[in-house]
């Protein structure tokens, strides 16, 4: 029996991924994970190491599948997912949902937003479940900043006087001790970011502070600006612990050797670049490279556009960041483009000279990717879970975190900009003296001009133009 297990698991890979076990008759008996599939795997094929009941299962499997996925994580919660969805005979930990931290908000005229490891029907809205404490964990801090939701029992909650310590720091609306009329609406907001739903809400918020930043209402504005980095910040955060394929993997070396048969040329240095704009404002691009070792973080580069005529349009950006990294950059043995034909099509105008591949978003992003060859014909049959496909959707995901990231702080920077910044003479030395002064940039406006003069260290001269450009 031993032998015949093994022949039954004999080209499992030795990557992160679930397996499936089943009987003659085609049921599925038992599901599990693995850091290792082929490791983990080969322990099944001692029988009498095994618990009494895995004993059983055992003896009457006759089929083993596997599915690789690119983290333990994500084979953790692939495995939940099956057991909860197929329900195999001899998973019993798993079937209720005990194994893995979850989120939930109540049913309550002020929900509460809690951690539990329970059965789903405990509950409502729940969301999850969660790889770790610690992803769960930061979650709920964003949440808290974000949303200021209660995170306390209804006890607790009733016996309050006075709100706690989590009201005083910023992490909850005190719904305790006075009415919170809002509270639904950052309920929602919660819900909203807890499906995912995170990128539309950034670009909301960030129009609600471009129309406070105009409007003056610079308190306001940081308010949402905050906002904004708590939730950039956690989407950052999320793409990195969910990444396709991992630069610290084994087999890095290897699929780079893989892509330079693919292409034709030998890869020492590569460079994937992106861009991007909000309706043209703050238009910016970024190139990451990697090379056999994984991702050369010095090769990092950051380009704010100089062509204010080319803001808005993908292509001629594109083409101008190109251009000036082969400008400086001639060592590039490859360049990757985020995008179809037309930025194909500009980089290779732009770069004759080196090989370029572009990765298409197709109809769905992360799922039914192709790629244009350097020597411009598409090549639409990788497999999905190669190496290969998996190391060029990483390379992409990564320049686009890497723009996107960049984008988002050049355009808080932008929106959040005190208007002391338009006034002749002011730098940041006296800037910093007129708020410490008076507290806020409203407060400034409002001020006369003797109020103005006692600024310690102004001086008058600077005192009447901050006047003067406000009245």
């Amino acid at each position: 029996m031993n032998i015949q297990f093994r022949d039954l698991i004999e080209n499992a890979p030795g990557s992160p991924g679930v397996y499936r076990m089943y009987d003659k008759n085609g049921v599925l008996l038992y599901v599990g994970k693995a850091k290792n599939l082929a490791n983990r795997l080969q322990q099944y094929t001692d029988i009498s190491k095994l618990e009494l009941h895995k004993q059983v299962m055992r003896s009457l499997v006759t089929r083993v599948e596997w599915e690789t996925v690119p983290t333990e994580s994500d084979a953790l919660l692939l495995e939940q997912k099956l057991i909860k969805t197929e329900r195999p005979k001899y998973n019993i930990m798993l079937t209720d949902g005990k194994m893995y931290p979850m989120l939930a908000l109540t049913n309550h005229k002020y929900p509460r937003l809690l951690k539990f490891r329970g059965k789903i029907s405990q509950r409502r809205d729940v969301y999850g479940p969660y790889p770790s404490v610690y992803a769960l964990n930061e979650t709920i801090k964003m949440i808290q900043k974000v949303c200021k939701l209660r995170t306390c029992t209804d006890t607790f909650m009733r016996n309050r006087v006075r709100p706690c310590l989590l009201y005083q720091i910023g992490r909850c609306s005190g719904p305790c001790t006075m009415p919170v009329p809002n509270y639904d609406e950052n309920v929602k907001l919660a819900r909203r970011i807890l499906t995912g739903d995170s990128e539309p809400i950034i670009n909301e918020l960030s129009e609600q502070m471009k129309k406070f930043s105009s409007n003056m209402d610079f308190e306001n504005a940081a308010i949402i600006r905050d906002k904004i980095s708590e939730l950039t910040k956690t989407s950052v955060r999320g793409i990195r612990q969910n990444t396709p394929y991992s630069e610290d993997s084994s087999n890095w070396n290897n699929t780079v050797d893989e892509m330079e048969k693919w292409i034709g040329k030998k890869i020492n240095y590569a460079g994937v670049f992106d861009n991007s704009h909000l309706f043209g404002t703050n238009p910016v691009g970024a190139m990451i490279t990697f090379g056999h070792d994984g991702f050369i973080k010095t090769g990092y580069r950051h380009f704010k556009l100089r062509d204010r005529a080319r803001a808005g349009n993908d292509i001629a950006m594109m083409a101008e960041f190109i251009a000036r990294v082969v400008e400086n950059s001639p060592e590039l043995d490859l360049i990757i483009v985020d995008g179809g034909r037309a930025q194909w099509n500009i980089a290779h105008e732009t770069a004759p000279n080196i090989p370029i591949v572009g990765v298409t978003k197709g109809e769905v992003r992360n799922g039914d990717e192709h790629f244009i060859m350097p020597d411009g014909t598409e090549y639409r049959t990788m497999p999905r879970d190669s190496k290969l496909f998996l190391l060029l959707r990483r390379v992409r995901d990564e320049a686009h975190r890497f723009v996107i990231t960049y984008h988002r702080t050049t355009r808080a920077k932008a929106m959040t900009g005190s208007c002391l910044d338009e006034i002749d003479g002011i730098g940041p030395t006296r800037k910093k003296l007129l708020l410490n002064h008076f507290g806020s940039v409203r407060a400034i406006m409002d001020a006369d001009i003797n109020a103005l003069i006692r600024v310690p260290g102004l001086g008058k001269s600077a005192a009447k133009k901050i006047y003067d450009h406000f009245h």
